[in-house]
């Protein structure tokens, strides 16, 4: 009888005990805690927001080095096809080869304008995706932050995830890769060769 008595308060006891409550009921609760959420969620909200209109703003700046790629090799084309149809017409003479160096020059001209504008264009897409992926890491960031804050409640040490937060966007440090050549080189060389073969076929139409 007196073990079953010396029971029964104990599990008495483990009765009235109060469960501990939900984490979100936690922050709930707590107005520090409550705030900081408030706060991340709607961070989170500017940062998807910020990504969205970086992405349609990459988009736009491909499109446009779309363009320029095309117009670039219409452009060339046209000119090569009516100086070929003009001379084919027409017999050719020595002061026409002499005044060759005009169609030469405003080819090289435009040639130089077009490589220079997709150039420019490529270094905005690359400056614009150096600045997505820094939107990317920092909501990945907060977004941690935020499962952490609702996974642990009030055991989340604000002074302590806040200050580590704040160091790793103050501290981020791109991993940059010295590279002799990029991409965009290539493009430029590309481009500019293909120049220099323009350059000739114009020459070689006008003279022989």
């Amino acid at each position: 009888m007196s073990t079953h008595q010396e029971l029964i308060p104990f599990h008495a006891q483990q009765q009235q005990q109060p469960k501990p409550s939900h984490p979100l009921s936690q922050i709930a609760e707590s107005p520090t805690h409550k705030l900081l959420l408030k706060q991340w969620l709607k961070e989170e909200d500017l940062i998807l927001g910020r990504l969205a209109l970086k992405e349609t703003q990459v988009d736009a700046v491909r499109k446009e080095i779309t363009l320029l790629y095309c117009f670039f090799f219409l452009f060339h084309s046209i000119a090569l096809l009516l100086l070929f149809t003009t001379s084919s017409k027409d017999p050719i003479n020595s002061s026409a080869c002499r005044r060759s160096w005009i169609p030469c020059l405003s080819s090289l001209l435009c040639s130089l304008a077009l490589i220079w504008a997709i150039r420019y264009k490529t270094d905005v897409e690359g400056h614009m995706e150096k600045l997505l992926g820094r939107e990317k890491e920092d909501g990945k960031l907060l977004r941690k932050c935020v499962e952490e804050l609702k996974r642990k409640g009030v055991e989340f040490d604000l002074l302590k995830e806040v200050d580590a937060l704040r160091k790793a966007k103050s501290l981020r440090v791109e991993a940059r890769v010295v590279r002799k050549w990029s991409a965009r080189d290539f493009v430029t060389f590309f481009f500019f060769g293909t120049s220099c073969l323009v350059l000739l076929l114009t020459r070689t139409i006008l003279c022989n």
